[in-house]
């Protein structure tokens, strides 16, 4: 259950939202004296959230004697059935594509991270244009959430990797299906750019706010089938000195999105940036926001440089082999890289 549905004042609870307190369990195990060092405020109004927070969370359990019924048991044999039923979301470069067993799978959360100019923007377009494919093309036919943190979201950019979409089914049709013209539904560049939905973030009160909000967003739109977030870093990079109190804030993030993949059966995409890290004599480039926030998603893929050719690294799965593959970003966004490159590696 969320704080914002706490009968304090809205002051208190705007206080508890941006020190990571988003929900009743994260209230739990807080003593008043630091509850009362994080919001700010006296530790006799600290006791009082505490006290209507332990009964608000007290009336929504459902006791059987003592003991509370717990629901939502599933079969080992049922979650193997769902994941092999799960659908992907293309990136347009078949090669990517075959290391992440077919593209970026929904009801996971995958992180991708990489140095500036790799191109981790324009892949983020472009799977909020892929996924909108109708399923008559091999998509999803769903509709996209852009959360935007840096300001580096380019609708110009989107709206040509749209057009190059739509041009990519006409010559789908003209391929495979000369003989059924009267039967082609063909999504036009605009509509593509209808159905992403577009969040600017200035800071990261407002990106805790915008992910509290997704939920209820989300049910509204039940067509959306990925959310991106371009970056989860920029704004927890910034001046942040108390470091528990944003390792609270990212873990509250992160369990909040890898719930909304599961609960909407949605793809989750993280976009990350890199900072150099000091190990055994040197220092060496790895994503941003230290080891802890490695558990937070469930595939990580890196892109960087090989010579002159970009590469996605697969470097995280939990039924995948890390594996690498060439990719380019061209006029139509992101697809194949030049026949010369090494292909698919397996490591």
């Amino acid at each position: 259950m969320e704080v914002s549905t706490l009968p304090i004042s809205a002051s208190h609870r705007g206080k508890l939202i941006s020190s990571g307190y988003t929900s009743l369990s994260s209230l739990s195990s807080v003593s008043p004296s630091r509850l009362s060092q994080d919001l700010k405020i006296s530790e006799n109004e600290a006791v009082e959230i505490l006290k209507v927070a332990s009964r608000r969370s007290g009336s929504e359990k459902i006791e059987n004697g003592n003991h509370a019924i717990m629901n939502g048991a599933q079969t080992a044999w049922d979650m193997l059935r769902e994941e092999e039923s799960s659908v992907c979301i293309t990136t347009s470069c078949s090669d990517v594509d075959v290391i992440l067993g077919g593209g970026i799978r929904c009801k996971e959360v995958t992180e991708i991270g990489g140095v500036p100019g790799i191109g981790k923007t324009q892949l983020g377009i472009q799977l909020a244009v892929n996924v909108q494919i109708p399923s008559g093309y091999g998509g999803l036919g769903g509709k996209a959430i852009y959360i935007d943190t840096e300001g580096s979201f380019m609708v110009e950019r989107a709206l040509q990797i749209a057009e190059a979409c739509a041009q990519d089914m006409v010559e789908y049709d003209n391929l495979l299906r000369k003989d059924s013209q009267a039967c082609r539904v063909i999504k036009q560049p605009k509509a593509f750019l209808e159905n992403i939905f577009y969040f600017r973030i200035c800071t990261y009160t407002e990106q805790i706010a915008v992910i509290n909000y997704l939920e209820k967003f989300i049910s509204e739109h039940k067509d959306v089938k990925v959310v991106i977030v371009d970056s989860i870093t920029f704004h927890f990079r910034q001046d942040f000195e108390d470091m528990a109190l944003r390792t609270r804030l990212l873990g509250g993030m992160a369990l909040k999105l890898m719930k909304l993949a599961k609960q909407f059966k949605l793809a989750v995409v993280l976009l990350n940036q890199v900072t150099t890290k000091y190990n055994e004599g040197s220092f060496q480039l790895t994503l941003a926001l230290g080891d802890s926030w490695s558990h937070a998603s469930t595939n990580r893929i890196i892109l960087h440089w090989n010579g002159d050719e970009r590469y996605a690294y697969l470097d995280k799965s939990p039924s995948l082999r890390s594996a690498s593959a060439p990719y380019a970003v061209t006029g139509k966004g992101i697809r194949n890289a030049a026949p010369n490159c090494k292909r698919v590696k397996l490591m």
